[in-house]
């Protein structure tokens, strides 16, 4: 599912007690007293030991609402996404639990199940309906199923034009196929590429190398 505004985190997340945002990890949550899990500084890395302390504060039994964030969460390794995931087994009806992420093929398959997927929307011109030629439209799709020795020809012929808003327009129209894709089947197998996607139309945008990013970004 998708979700446009930052100020409702705190209102979509209580629907399910765990959830994940797709957003950048610098995103500034407004939930007041909230308990945060962020990396260490020197490893840049959230430990199985981190993420039992952190959880253990969610052992009480609390009569209001409590929000529990960990940010980003793609950084806790295996043993501690499945010290999290055993938390869940036996909530307590007040705890809610968030995840922030940016890369959300990094956590494990079985924490992702568990949870409600949120993507944030980026900017209105890629959320608008689809209003492209036949040309962008078929490089879109191309895009969006290319196999990585693919990419290179792909890229090249996107680039060719010498036009970074022809560029933009694909990639954008590429993601707006895949919002319509994904609200139709509310399947978190299409969420990886989506996430690829935005980064490479980010990254064009800021004046990068059409063609290299093409190829790196979506490999």
């Amino acid at each position: 599912m998708f979700f446009d505004d930052i100020d409702k985190i705190p209102e979509i997340a209580k629907n399910t007690n765990f959830s994940i945002f797709v957003m950048p990890t610098d995103t500034k949550i407004g939930i007041k007293n909230a308990f945060y899990l962020n990396p260490d500084p020197k490893t840049n890395k959230i430990t199985v030991d981190m993420v039992r302390d952190f959880v253990s504060q969610a052992r009480t039994k609390n009569i209001k609402d409590q929000y529990f964030i960990v940010s980003p969460a793609d950084t806790m390794n295996e043993a501690a996404q499945n010290a999290f995931l055993k938390n869940l087994e036996e909530p307590n009806d007040h705890d809610i639990f968030i995840l922030v992420t940016k890369n959300l093929s990094a956590l494990l398959p079985t924490v992702v199940s568990r949870a409600q997927v949120y993507v944030l929307k980026i900017k209105d011109e890629l959320s608008s309906k689809i209003d492209a030629s036949e040309d962008v439209k078929d490089l879109a799709k191309q895009l969006i199923v290319a196999k990585n020795r693919e990419l290179p020809k792909l890229a090249t012929q996107i680039s060719s034009k010498k036009d970074r808003n022809f560029a933009l327009e694909v990639v954008g129209t590429a993601i707006n196929m895949l919002y319509k894709t994904f609200f139709l089947t509310n399947d978190t197998k299409f969420l990886p590429r989506l996430e690829k996607l935005l980064q490479l139309y980010e990254n064009i945008k800021a004046n990068g190398h059409i063609k290299l990013h093409i190829v790196a970004d979506l490999c």
